[in-house]
């Protein structure tokens, strides 16, 4: 029998799928067969002819497990799947057995396993099938992670548990994700002494990394549903900063940060055409990560030439105004891809100064 752990989490962007992906990094240290698998996967997608979900994808990409995919991802959610549970259409006791019988390929192949769950621990209730059922079939043990903070994450964890209670399934452990770096020690030891009544392993995780919740201009261009122009290699660039062009343009030159997306409208000749001059200097090629053009209103076909010759990238959106534009790109949460090669290489650097897998791999014993 494999070895296995369930990722829950207490909500969403918890950093979940950043602790999966760092056990699977370090489980292959350890144990020569190591697999994966989301039984319910909420985010579809269609990866080497096959829907599946989101996460599976990329646990299947970083970590060479094509081999392994078709069973990473028995249960997809399509936009109908809710209207047809309830109308009776799906058979919620089929959707299990696919799970069992996927599970049951991957412990035959593997000899430890990460069960990634989706959401809070509520999620597909409709379906029967909350991530507090699935760990009920799988048999699994349960690793819960959760954000930074000391009251917030009591709440929410205490939330949480009363629904694998209801299973009958134990959390064994918490991992504490997104901590300030100053306060992080001091942060465990009150979550270690707030849960020790419940025999809950307290586990630190990540601090908080700008680079791992930043967007990137990749991320953006989806977002906006626009095409990325200018220089194609930069799409992987992170943004650490959002800032409007609304002032003069000297001053928004001055107020310029490292690593900024500039949202600047189409009628600002002047400010673009500045940027882009700046952007084919080495001394502001750090600081600016590209631009986001709104308005209604074309480019000026001399600010078009200029934009185009200094290989600036941008996007161009006539849908959004610039506050629109600001809020949907800040309120965002980016989520980690296969193509975020500078993330996945910090995860691969700080997994093993951040999480002690010895500690997670005594959760699974039986």
């Amino acid at each position: 029998m494999a070895r296995k752990i369930f990722v829950a989490a207490t909500g969403q962007n918890c950093g979940k799928t950043t602790t999966s992906i760092s056990l699977l990094q370090l489980a292959l240290k350890k144990y020569p067969r190591v697999g994966f698998i989301k039984p319910l996967g909420p985010k579809a997608t269609v990866f080497e002819g096959l829907a599946v979900d989101k996460d599976a994808a990329l646990m299947a990409q970083v970590f060479g497990l094509r081999e392994q995919l078709a069973h990473m991802s028995p249960v997809v959610l399509q936009p109908d799947t809710t209207r047809r549970m309830i109308d009776g259409e799906i058979d919620p006791r089929a959707l299990e057995r696919k799970i069992l019988a996927a599970f049951a390929q991957l412990e035959e192949q593997c000899d430890f396993i990460i069960i990634e769950g989706a959401g809070h621990t509520g999620v597909g209730s409709v379906l029967e099938l909350s991530n507090a059922r699935i760990a009920r079939l799988l048999d699994a043990p349960v690793l819960m992670v959760t954000g930074g903070g000391v009251g917030n994450v009591i709440d929410a964890v205490h939330l949480n548990l009363a629904l694998f209670r209801e299973q009958g399934v134990r959390v064994r452990g918490l991992v504490a994700n997104k901590l300030v770096p100053e306060k992080r020690e001091i942060t465990l030891d009150y979550l270690r002494r707030a849960f020790a009544r419940q025999s809950l392993q307290v586990l630190g995780g990540f601090n908080f990394q700008p680079v791992l919740a930043n967007p990137t201009l990749r991320r953006i261009a989806r977002l906006l549903d626009a095409p990325l122009e200018g220089d194609q290699s930069e799409a992987g660039r992170i943004i650490h900063h959002v800032q409007i062009g609304a002032a003069s343009t000297q001053r928004v030159t001055e107020l310029l940060q490292d690593s900024s997306l500039l949202l600047v409208t189409s009628t600002r000749d002047e400010l673009l055409v500045t940027l882009a001059n700046l952007y084919q200097m080495e001394e502001y090629r750090p600081k600016l990560v590209g631009l986001v053009i709104p308005g209604i209103i074309p480019v000026s076909k001399i600010t078009q030439k200029i934009l185009d010759r200094s290989h600036i990238p941008y996007l161009r959106t006539t849908r959004h105004t610039t506050s629109g534009l600001h809020n949907l790109i800040t309120e965002d949460v980016s989520k980690i891809t296969a193509e975020d090669t500078e993330k996945l290489a910090l995860l691969r650097e700080l997994a093993p100064m951040r999480f002690d897998f010895d500690a997670v791999d005594a959760l699974c014993a039986p």
